[in-house]
């Protein structure tokens, strides 16, 4: 046997002495981004809280999402989401078959035990057959064993490859159900901004209609021009028509929000707030970045999967060394039925076996080889999940450090065309002005109205962007002890016992 890695031989004789497996040593790849987030510039402005919407100084993962979600028909909404929803059920089962597999992998470690019972009729020439009989037949019944002894650590290496991919696969899920958290508070706070934008648009449309009538009225009369009929009408028109595509987004919205929930709105749901009414937390500290590898599933799950492929490794190189393995065999044999359980009919064998590859075509080399650019592309994939966390967190700080200053600006702004409304209206009347100037500053106040509701919509989805990317909606409630992360959401579903998770790791 020719091996092309010499320090294999080093590690062999290491294993022969401890019983050791060929994984490499793992060591967590360095964290590619800065060591803090940015806290300069557009950073700097921390947003307005009031005694009732302050994180007190908690970390996202120590706070509940009933806490961080006040509104009780969104609680109940999150509450029958995490029951219902079909994209979170395909994660815990995936969770249960990675289990099952992790379970089918380890149970290779041990000694396979079969109980066995035949009869074997045979016909020999009979000029080859030592007792002058053509037919002769045999029954036997007894136990048979194998196993492979893992001398190499071949089979403990594909072991913790299964529990690394195990764990994971509970990480994935357990960020399914957190994104699930916030996906269903996004889609409630876009159906609240709808329904704020229907009032607007109707209150617009009731003004453009009166607006209207009035002018139709003076051109009747002789008294208005045709122009100042069509600008009113066209107001009017704008407006319906917007009026058809908000109705139409707040049917969509409720739609998504059903395929989230995972069935129909309860007829039951507790009354809920306005937009304006919903009090989220809005200075969730940050911390560091280094936190993040703690905090986020994502970041779990590509280390799991990076482990996974660590190990991986090691049974590649256990490959290049013997197979040993044992069978054996205990129980009677007798030519007839009757005398299987006779004096002098117990049969036993055993056959050691060693497997030694010589030849096989460059396929553990290839094999090994191809588990050491497997392991460098989950370093890359974990890297990026890192980076991926980092901007992402970095972008809600940012947006949480303007949205309030951008909602102020709106705000006077929306107070000065309402004036301006106002004033033009009121000129116009006087004969000072045309009604151009009237329909400018409708359609001016009626823009900015919609502009602040999609800021306070905007402003409410990244402080619910920034809980998640920090890694909170795990605990419902605040001081719950976190669950593992392949355990269910104590509702009485069918699915893994609480602790599964680390019964796997005290028994890997």
């Amino acid at each position: 046997m020719h091996i092309r890695h010499p320090s294999l031989i080093a590690l062999a004789i290491a294993c022969i002495a401890a019983g050791c497996t060929f994984e490499p040593k793992y060591e967590r790849p360095a964290a590619p981004v800065a060591g803090t987030f940015p806290a300069s510039g557009v950073y700097a402005t921390q947003p307005a809280t009031t005694a009732g919407d302050t994180a007190s100084g908690r970390a996202a993962v120590d706070i509940g999402w009933r806490e961080f979600f006040s509104d009780p028909r969104l609680q109940r909404l999150i509450d029958v989401a995490l029951i219902n929803n079909r994209n979170l059920r395909v994660a815990v089962l995936n969770v249960d078959a990675a289990r099952a597999q992790y379970r089918i992998t380890r149970a290779q470690l041990f000694p396979a035990i079969n109980a066995q019972a035949s009869k074997t009729v045979q016909r020999t020439p009979l000029d080859l057959s030592p007792s002058g009989r053509t037919i002769s037949q045999e029954f036997d019944v007894g136990l048979n064993a194998s196993w492979e002894i893992d001398f190499w650590g071949r089979i403990r290496s594909l072991k913790d490859q299964a529990l690394e991919q195990y764990l994971s696969t509970a990480q994935a899920r357990k960020a399914a159900e957190i994104s699930l958290v916030a996906q269903v508070a996004n889609q409630y706070l876009q159906m609240l901004a709808v329904d704020d934008l229907l009032k607007i648009t109707d209150d617009t449309l009731k003004t453009a209609e009166a607006s209207y009538a009035l002018t139709k009225l003076q051109f009747d009369n002789g008294t208005g021009s045709e122009l100042d009929l069509r600008q009113a009408e066209t107001i009017v028109e704008q407006a319906r028509a917007n009026r058809e595509a908000q109705a139409r987004a707040r049917a969509q919205a409720e739609n998504a929000l059903v395929l989230l929930i995972g069935q129909p709105l309860p007829d039951d749901l507790p009354q809920g707030r306005g937009l304006d009414d919903q009090k989220l937390l809005t200075d969730i500290p940050a911390g560091l970045p280094s936190d993040l590898l703690t905090r986020r599933p994502d970041i779990m799950q590509a280390e799991a999967t990076l482990r996974a492929a660590n190990a991986n490794i090691g049974a590649a190189r256990a490959a290049f060394f013997p197979q040993i393995s044992l069978t054996s065999s205990l129980g009677t044999a007798s030519p007839t039925l009757g005398g299987l359980f006779k004096p002098g009919s117990a049969a036993w064998a055993f056959a050691p076996q060693i497997k030694l590859p010589i030849f096989e075509g460059g396929q553990n080399l290839a094999n090994l080889d191809l588990a050491n650019v497997q392991k460098r592309i989950e370093i890359a994939q974990y890297e990026k999940a890192i980076q991926s966390a980092f901007r992402e967190v970095a972008d809600d700080l940012a947006a949480r450090s303007t949205y309030d200053g951008q909602i102020r600006a709106l705000e006077r702004t929306t107070f000065a065309q309402s004036r301006t409304l106002e004033l033009s209206q009121l000129r116009y009347k006087n004969g000072v002005d045309s009604y151009l100037q009237v329909l400018t500053a409708q359609t001016n106040l009626y823009t900015v109205q919609q502009s602040l509701v999609n800021a306070r919509a905007a402003r409410l989805e990244n402080l619910v962007n920034l809980y998640l990317a920090l890694g909170g909606g795990w605990i419902a409630n605040t001081g719950d002890a976190p669950r593992p992360a392949d355990a269910p959401v104590d509702y009485g579903a069918a699915s893994a016992p609480v602790g599964a998770l680390a019964a796997a790791k005290s028994a890997g």
